[in-house]
C-alpha cells in the first residue's frame, strides 16, 4: 500500500479543497452525487497508470517517448512543467492560508514547510519518505470529524436554507455550476498525478505479481479520496449554506475563508481542524507535485532516477525537484500575487495536457506489444470514453 492512496489524497489540495468547499457553500448537499461517478473514473484511470508501470516497468514518460517520438514528448513536458509549478505555488498557498489561520506569517510558513519537505525527500529514506506521506494523508481525517460535527443536532436544529431547496437551482446558474463541475474532475484527474503513480510504483519495485495488492491499493485510494471530499462538502454545505446569514462572496471564496466562517458554528476548534487538515493536505501535494516533474523528466531523457538514489546518484532527478518546489515557493512569497487566480490558471493548463495524457494512456494500455495480456479488456475500453464524455460534455 502505498503509491495508489499517495496519489489520490494528493488530489485533495489546497485547490481541491477550494472547490469542495464551493460547492458546498454554494449547492449544499446536491453535488454529492457527482462523487459517485468521479470515483468510478478516477479507479479507471489510476488502474491503468498502475499497471502499465507493474508489467512495463516503466513510467508514463519514458513510454510515451519510446512510442510516440521526442515531439509529442516534448510537448507533453513543457504543458506539464508549467502546470506543475502554478500548482505547486497554489499548494504553498495553502500553506500560507494555513499558517495565518493559526497566527503565523507566510514568510515563516512557506520556507519552513519547503525545507522541511525537501529535507525528507532529498535525505529520507524511501520506506520513512512514504509512510511519512501515508501519515499525513491521515490529517485528512480532521475533515470527517468537522463534518460530523456540523451536522450535530443542535446545528440542524437552528438550520435554515437560504441557497434555494431544489436541484434546479444549479443548473439556473449554468455557468458557476459547469466550472464546479469540471474544475472538480479535473483536479481529481490531474494529468501529473498519473506519472506520479506510475513512476512511483516503477521506483518502488512492485512487479506484476504483486499487482493485485497494488490494484487495492489504487481502489483504496480512490474510494478514501472521495471519501474525504464528501465531508468536506457536507461540512461547508452544513455551516455556510444551510446557517442563514452567510456573508461569504462566491466570486472570491477560497479554502481559508471556508476554514475562518467555520468558527461561526463549530467555534475556534472547527476552524483549526479545517486549517490543519489544509495545512497536511498542501504540504503532501508540495513535495508529491515536484516529484512528478523530477520522475517524468528524467525517464523521458534516460536520467538516473528515484527516491531510491540518493543525491550524488541522481543530481538531476533531486535537482529538478528542488527547482520546482522552490519556484512554487517563490511565487507565493512575492507582494500582492493574485493566488487563487494562480491556482484557477494551473487547473486550466492541466485540463489542457489532461486530454493528451489519457488518450496516450488509453492506446499504450492496449498494445500488446508493451503489455502482453495485461491489456484493457473489452469493456474497460467500453466504459472509459463513456465516462470521460460524460464530464467533457460539461
Amino acid at each position: 500500500m502505498g503509491p495508489g492512496l499517495i496519489a489520490a489524497l494528493a488530489g485533495n489540495d489546497a485547490g481541491g479543497i477550494g472547490t469542495y468547499s464551493f460547492a458546498g457553500a454554494r449547492y449544499g448537499y446536491r453535488l454529492l452525487w457527482l462523487l459517485l461517478v468521479i470515483t468510478f473514473v478516477l479507479a479507471l484511470v489510476q488502474e491503468m497508470a498502475a499497471r502499465m508501470g507493474a508489467v512495463t516497468q516503466k513510467g508514463l514518460g519514458e513510454l510515451i517517448r519510446e512510442q510516440y517520438g521526442v515531439g509529442w514528448t516534448l510537448f507533453a513536458l513543457g504543458v506539464m512543467f508549467v502546470a506543475n509549478v502554478a500548482t505547486t505555488a497554489a499548494e504553498f498557498a495553502g500553506i500560507a492560508a494555513a499558517g495565518e489561520i493559526f497566527g503565523l506569517s507566510k514568510y515563516f510558513t512557506v520556507p519552513v514547510a519547503a525545507g522541511l519537505m525537501w529535507l525528507l525527500v532529498t535525505r529520507g529514506p524511501f520506506r520513512v519518505v512514504e509512510r511519512i506521506f501515508l501519515a499525513i494523508c491521515l490529517v485528512q481525517i480532521t475533515y470527517i470529524v468537522a463534518a460530523l460535527r456540523a451536522v450535530g443536532p443542535k446545528l440542524r436544529a437552528k438550520a435554515e436554507p437560504h441557497s434555494g431547496a431544489d436541484f434546479s437551482t444549479c443548473f439556473r446558474d449554468q455557468p458557476a455550476f459547469r466550472a464546479a463541475v469540471c474544475r472538480r474532475h479535473r483536479h481529481h484527474h490531474h494529468a501529473l498525478m498519473q506519472f506520479f503513480l506510475q513512476s512511483t510504483i516503477v521506483d518502488k519495485g512492485i512487479h506484476v505479481g504483486e499487482y493485485r495488492y497494488q490494484k487495492a491499493d489504487v481502489y483504496a485510494g480512490a474510494i478514501a479520496t472521495n471519501t474525504i471530499a464528501f465531508f468536506i462538502i457536507v461540512c461547508t454545505a452544513a455551516t455556510l449554506w444551510y446557517t442563514a446569514g452567510s456573508t461569504l462572496d462566491p466570486a472570491n471564496f477560497s479554502a481559508g475563508d471556508a476554514a475562518r466562517a467555520l468558527s461561526q458554528p463549530l467555534g475556534e476548534w472547527g476552524k483549526y481542524l479545517f486549517a490543519a487538515g489544509l495545512l497536511a493536505a498542501s504540504l503532501l501535494a508540495a513535495a508529491v507535485l515536484p516529484l512528478s516533474t523530477a520522475y517524468t523528466y528524467c525517464e523521458a531523457f534516460g536520467w538516473e532516477i528515484g527516491v531510491q538514489r540518493s543525491l550524488k546518484e541522481a543530481p538531476l532527478f533531486y535537482g529538478l525537484f528542488t527547482a520546482t518546489m522552490a519556484l512554487g515557493a517563490l511565487v507565493v512569497l512575492l507582494p500582492n500575487v493574485p493566488l487563487l487566480a494562480a491556482m484557477l490558471i494551473s487547473q486550466d493548463v492541466n485540463g489542457v495536457l489532461l486530454p493528451v495524457v489519457l488518450v496516450f494512456m488509453l492506446k499504450l494500455v492496449n498494445d500488446r506489444r508493451i503489455m502482453g495480456h495485461h491489456v484493457n479488456r473489452r469493456g474497460q475500453n467500453v466504459l472509459w470514453p463513456g465516462a470521460r464524455w460524460f464530464f467533457s460534455s460539461g
